[in-house]
């Protein structure tokens, strides 16, 4: 069970998308996990083959609980084998020898096997003719044309396929699934099917916004509230902030929106993550984990985004390698990490990656903002809104868009002095904004 974030202790294992003599590669998507936050996809960092599952469906177990056997590529060739028998000669009259097993993607080979499909009549269109997921719907048999008679049940499946937002809806609203049919690929059970079969209670009133399920919210608040007392106890906390003016940035971004199709458009919290990752790079004592052994810098900045939970809590994904992202990427990277977070449809090499962390509470009507560091990162930096304040410049006074930039630093790695230079290099980038 990897850990998806400092604050993680356990978790669920919701669905497998394996099974034991599947073929894995480092980066393949294998199972889904579900925390207090989130569920996550979670990818092997191996390659070879699955030889047993050791956590079934359903079960909750301990972060660094083994959840299954892999026999790495290579591994069963290096082992002294038998010496085959003496071949015996093959009558005329024998069956040709079986054709090798089909190459599929885990996800393939899954809804093969729930809708009893053969993997070997398949057509292949993926990369060297792999079997993917759009190969077996395609050939799944179609219903047949006339109805089934009212009085005949459905044969039940013989696994439910369930999407993770679906399971997390039927548990809030108390659906039985197997009751429900799905319309989705291969009939998995979607939201939407749930959303036909029972509204969600605030569809009855669309001008009031649905009510908070206070339980459900406390629990996601536990594993944050344990990290933040954990953070403030070991952590010497300094903190830090400087006022920035956006005139340029904004004025430059204008014009480069206009060049833009409106899809492809940059909002300014793009200029902001940017100049923070670029600053973290030129001031590596920010940016890094601070374990057992001392400050560890990391070599690239894992720009950690902190995204509030529309079920309550909150979650920080990390945009990988951020500081070499052209602002374009950058800002569709963001845009799928909001969308995602809030789908419960992170992976996992997002959420154990972070090497600092960026906050932004400016769309909130916020001014500033002084954050917890994240262990076992060593700085969080914040961001307000942009303001029209006052501001003095070569001794003239006029109106200018200002934004509040924080930082909350850790005493045992930096000192006043690098927090400084860290905050004026961000101010720097954000005046140059053509070179972000």
């Amino acid at each position: 069970m990897p850990s998806l974030g400092a604050d993680m202790t356990e978790g669920t294992v919701t669905r497998w998308l394996v099974k034991p003599g599947d073929p894995v590669r480092r980066g393949d998507i294998v199972v889904e996990i579900e925390t207090d936050k989130a569920d996550m996809e979670v990818e092997i960092f191996a390659t070879g083959t699955i030889e047993k599952i050791l956590v079934p469906q359903g079960e909750r177990v301990a972060v660094g609980t083994p959840l299954a056997l892999v026999t790495p590529a290579g591994a069963a060739a290096a082992t002294p084998a038998q010496p085959p028998p003496a071949p015996k000669p093959v009558p005329a009259a024998a069956p040709p020898a079986p054709v090798a097993a089909a190459r599929a993607t885990p996800t393939a080979k899954v809804l093969a096997r729930d809708l009893g499909i053969d993997l070997a009549t398949v057509a292949g269109t993926g990369v060297g003719g792999t079997i993917t997921r759009a190969d077996v719907e395609h050939a799944a048999p179609k219903p047949a044309p006339a109805p089934l008679p009212a009085a005949a049940p459905l044969p039940p499946p013989r696994r439910l396929l369930v999407s993770p937002r679906a399971r997390k809806l039927a548990r809030e609203r108390g659906i039985d699934l197997a009751a429900v049919r799905g319309t989705g690929p291969g009939g998995s059970i979607t939201a939407a099917d749930l959303d036909r079969l029972a509204p969600p209670p605030a569809a009855a009133e669309p001008s009031a916004p649905p009510a908070p399920d206070a339980a459900k919210r406390a629990q996601s608040r536990k594993p944050v509230a344990a990290l933040m007392e954990r953070a403030n106890r070991e952590i010497p906390h300094y903190y830090l902030g400087v006022d920035i003016d956006m005139s340029r940035a904004l004025a430059w971004l204008r014009e480069e929106n206009r060049r833009r199709p409106v899809t492809e458009r940059i909002l300014y919290s793009a200029l902001l993550l940017k100049a923070t990752a670029l600053a973290a790079h030129e001031v590596p004592e920010v940016n890094g984990h601070y374990t057992e052994n001392g400050f560890e810098p990391s070599a690239t900045v894992n720009l950690g985004v902190a995204i509030s939970l529309r079920g309550g809590g909150l979650v920080a994904p990390a945009i990988l390698d951020a500081s070499n992202r052209p602002l374009g990427d950058l800002m569709r990277d963001l845009s799928d990490l909001v969308k995602r977070s809030r789908a419960g449809r992170l992976r996992a090499s997002e959420m154990a990656s972070s090497t600092i962390t960026v906050t932004n509470l400016g769309e909130l009507g916020v001014d500033f903002v002084y954050g917890v560091i994240y262990p076992p990162q060593v700085a969080l930096v914040g961001f307000g809104r942009v303001v029209e304040k006052p501001w003095a410049e070569n001794g003239m006074l006029a109106v200018r868009p200002v934004i509040t930039a924080t930082l909350a630093a850790d005493h045992r790695v930096s000192d006043g002095h690098r927090g400084g230079t860290f905050l004026a290099t961000i101010n720097r980038l954000l005046q140059e904004p053509e070179h972000l």
